[in-house]
């Protein structure tokens, strides 16, 4: 997986195996960006982050609907999370955290209180540290769309546990 682009590793698992009910179209519609960001410290990282931000704000959704910024370099899973909290307290600080959500991917995500082993967490590991900028009101849309929002964790979970034991 480390050779992987995180174009690719969307492409192959989020929208191949349909873990994400709302990235085919957006993709299809080539309006995803894919960014990366080559920080030493929370500081630049926030900064960059901010400035992935900015033009998501200054760019219509029909030409720019989400981007996932690839943070190479942040391989610690700890300081990984520290710095996603940094960014949603941007968002607090800046109030614009009802227009923007962030969601993380990691190479070694575990939700806590899940088992590292578990073939579930694949939903959220990524080739590299990566964030995902997400506008609140496509999101809002998506899911008053969706016939069952909820048990898309689960199906999700089910899913990448078969995969692994036909492996």
């Amino acid at each position: 997986m480390q050779d992987e682009s995180l174009e690719q590793w969307v492409r192959r698992v989020i929208v191949g195996l349909d873990l994400c009910p709302f990235a085919a179209a957006p993709m299809k519609a080539g309006i995803v960006r894919f960014a990366e960001a080559d920080c030493a410290d929370i500081d630049e990282a926030v900064a960059a982050t901010a400035q992935e931000i900015a033009r998501l704000a200054e760019t219509p959704a029909n030409e720019l609907s989400t981007t996932l910024l690839a943070l190479p370099g942040w391989d610690d899973f700890d300081e990984f999370l520290d710095l996603t909290g940094a960014v949603e307290a941007f968002l607090e600080f800046a109030g614009i955290e009802e227009l923007f959500q962030v969601v993380a991917f990691h190479p070694d995500w575990v939700a806590e209180g899940e088992d590292a082993d578990d073939p579930a967490a694949g939903t959220n590991r990524s080739p590299v540290p990566a964030l995902h900028l997400l506008r609140q009101e496509e999101i809002a849309r998506a899911v008053r769309g969706h016939p069952d929002v909820d048990g898309i964790p689960a199906r999700n979970a089910a899913l990448l546990r078969e995969l692994a034991q036909k492996k």
